[in-house]
């Protein structure tokens, strides 16, 4: 006696059809060589189909979501280390004032000890701004002193600097002090 879960050929049946077996809880389940319609084959490969492209999608959103994140740290990080060094370079500032100045009233020795100083921060990015006979900016100048002049309309004018303004990679981080004409 044969029964029908336990068939695996559908020609077993006898009649030449093919046949579906049965699960012995009643349910019918579709086996390889089973006749099955193109149009729910055709269904099934939409439906993966739009759930695959999803999924694609979602990949590829959370692959650039990903890479705008590794860039926005990278960015913060470098601004993080500007902004840190810049303090550091700020607290410096004094020190290159005192050489300025030791340079300036004749102190012997002083000058390649302040030239060393500032060739090193110039090369990480300090930069002193030469405001001498340029329009005043107040961007990068505090006018402490004003003299009156010729007005032909072009604004007032740096003509004496009192205190070298630096510029830190871009980002001015001490204005210069000047006397300015106009």
């Amino acid at each position: 006696m044969t029964d029908d879960t336990t068939r695996s050929n559908p020609e077993d049946a006898g009649d030449g059809t093919p046949h579906v077996a049965q699960a012995s809880s009643g349910e019918s389940s579709t086996e390889i060589g089973d006749v099955v319609d193109v149009s729910d084959v055709s269904d099934v490969l939409d439906v993966v189909t739009k759930e695959r492209d999803e999924f694609k999608d979602l990949a590829l959103r959370l692959q650039a979501d990903f890479d705008n994140f590794r860039k926005r740290v990278a960015t913060q990080m470098i601004d993080d280390v500007d902004r840190a060094t810049g303090k550091i370079v700020e607290s410096i500032l004094p020190v290159l004032d005192a050489c300025e100045a030791a340079a300036a009233h004749g102190v012997q020795g002083i000058e390649s000890v302040w030239s060393a100083l500032l060739g090193s921060l110039q090369k990480q990015g300090l930069e002193a701004l030469d405001l001498a006979d340029k329009p005043f900016d107040p961007a990068t100048a505090e006018a402490v002193v004003h003299e009156t002049g010729d007005d032909d309309g072009s604004g007032p004018v740096v003509v004496e600097v009192l205190r070298t303004g630096y510029r830190w990679k871009g980002r001015v981080v001490r204005a210069a002090m000047v006397k300015v004409k106009g």
